[in-house]
């Protein structure tokens, strides 16, 4: 409680020393063959920020400009979803918008976006503010947003997957097998474990499009300095910047691999939720968004009508990614899983049933099962007290059933229970009511070609129920 005071008093102190903030500029530029996306944001009185990103074009086709009207409309709108990692530093009450004014409506949409985004900075922090008065955007530039152009859009019927490493976009890439030829993965700052799985999936170098995000150093310097820090709706960078890249590589699709879970709040008031740009509350409104660039580019979650549990039931049935899969973020430069991390003891959980557990151990290497330390994690993991970790992480229903299912599981096995499973086995969650594999949230956004890929996944983990 004492830092979360200490958090709030410095949320007060920076606003007062530093009431604005501002956008500047952006810019798209060509350097060594890489596409150079590059912005300008300024804490007045502290510092500015010239955060960079590149997208690698080794190998890759270009259908339409990179930097006509549309792609400094969708370049500009990424500036605004990156800016906000800045802004937090020290929560300005201003945003000065000094390179496009926004209309109202586009002003509430980012407005909302930035506020439900930072549910968990604000919550974490100890921060109490509310919608109305965390921020104002403020238009001086005195001229429009950049709007896009009246461009004719070449289409190449490229389906653009994002991969990040772990057993969700694996899936996808395995439903998707039979359309390889026109499928192109996408990586942000990529590592060891999204190559591999794409590897795994038959994708070479050359059907991988690489882009590299930098953080400024000097927000890591006011992080040191004491300025404010804490988590901020990075998913919605990655949609824009997935966006940026499908104009300009002419897909027609963008398929995500975002559960039906990713909605749930952490919080028991609903108010505060980790994966807040992977809900589909969000997917539904960056559609909307997106609709008034031009190109005809649908973004989706091909997994969205799926829980966790399903989806690492059918992850379980494709052994040729367990060894290249990696879901911790702790142990994502390293490419290893810590076994210390609640995403480390979720993903251990919700592959228990099925797989054996000499299978589930070579994967991680160790037995998560066996570590008493864990104990607190998988309390929380699977609700048995406090709240739900601030992780990429399922619900405590697939939690609990994963648990309950791999008790019993073992159990008819003659194997002993390791600590952590004796310690659910013992507990009511055990008598629980238990999520079905037969199940499917038709709350999705799937298009009609896509359809029949749901249906064979469906069919799979229904038929394990």
């Amino acid at each position: 409680m004492k830092e979360e005071q200490a958090n709030h008093e410095k949320f007060l102190r920076f606003r007062a020393e530093h009431p604005v903030f501002s956008y500047d500029g952006y810019d798209i530029a060509r350097e060594n063959g890489d596409i150079v996306l590059s912005w300008r944001f300024a804490v007045e009185g502290l510092c500015e920020f010239r955060p960079v990103t590149r997208v690698k074009t080794d190998n890759l086709a270009i259908f339409n400009a990179v930097d006509g009207a549309t792609a400094r409309a969708i370049v500009f709108s990424l500036g605004l979803a990156e800016a906000v990692s800045y802004w937090k530093c020290a929560c300005p009450p201003r945003f000065a918008l000094r390179c496009g004014d926004l209309d109202a409506d586009t002003a509430l949409w980012w407005k909302r976006l930035w506020f439900g985004g930072l549910g968990e900075f604000f919550y974490r922090n100890g921060i109490e503010t509310d919608f109305g008065g965390f921020v104002n955007f403020d238009n001086q530039s005195g001229f429009p947003a950049p709007q896009p152009g009246g461009e004719t859009f070449a289409i190449a019927g490229v389906n653009l997957i994002p991969v990040g490493g772990g057993k969700d976009s694996a899936v996808t890439l395995e439903l998707l097998r039979e359309l390889r030829e026109h499928n192109l993965c996408f990586t942000l700052n990529d590592q060891e474990a999204r190559t591999q799985t794409a590897a795994a999936a038959g994708y070479g170098p050359e059907r991988i499009l690489k882009t590299y995000r930098a953080i400024d150093p000097e927000l890591l310097k006011r992080n040191a300095e004491g300025y404010l820090n804490g988590h901020t709706p990075f998913s919605s960078v990655v949609a824009f910047l997935a966006y940026y890249c499908a104009l300009i590589t002419g897909a027609e699709y963008i398929v995500l691999s975002n559960e039906s879970s990713a909605s749930e709040a952490n919080t028991a008031d609903g108010d505060v939720n980790h994966q807040y740009s992977k809900s589909y509350g969000f997917e539904q409104a960056f559609r909307e968004y997106a609709r008034r660039f031009g190109p005809p580019i649908e973004y989706f979650s091909l997994l969205r009508g799926f829980s966790e549990l399903q989806i690492a039931a059918r992850f379980a049935g494709l052994p040729q990614y367990h060894a290249a899969f990696r879901s911790c973020n702790a142990g994502s430069k390293r490419n290893v899983w810590c076994r210390k991390c609640a995403k480390c003891l979720f993903v251990y959980i919700i592959l228990s049933p099925f797989l054996e557990p000499e299978a589930l151990a070579g994967i991680f290497g160790g037995d998560l099962f066996e570590d008493e330390t864990l104990f607190g994690l998988l309390d929380r993991l699977a609700g048995l007290e406090g709240e739900k970790p601030f992780e990429c992480v399922g619900t405590a229903a697939e939690a609990a059933t994963a648990l309950a299912m791999t008790v019993e599981r073992r159990r008819a096995a003659g194997r002993p229970l390791p600590p952590l499973l004796r310690h659910f086995a013992e507990s009511e969650a055990m008598k629980a009511p238990r999520v079905s594999l037969a199940a499917y949230d038709g709350e999705n956004s799937i298009p009609d070609r896509f359809k029949k890929y749901a249906k064979e996944m469906l069919d799979y983990v229904a038929g394990l129920a």
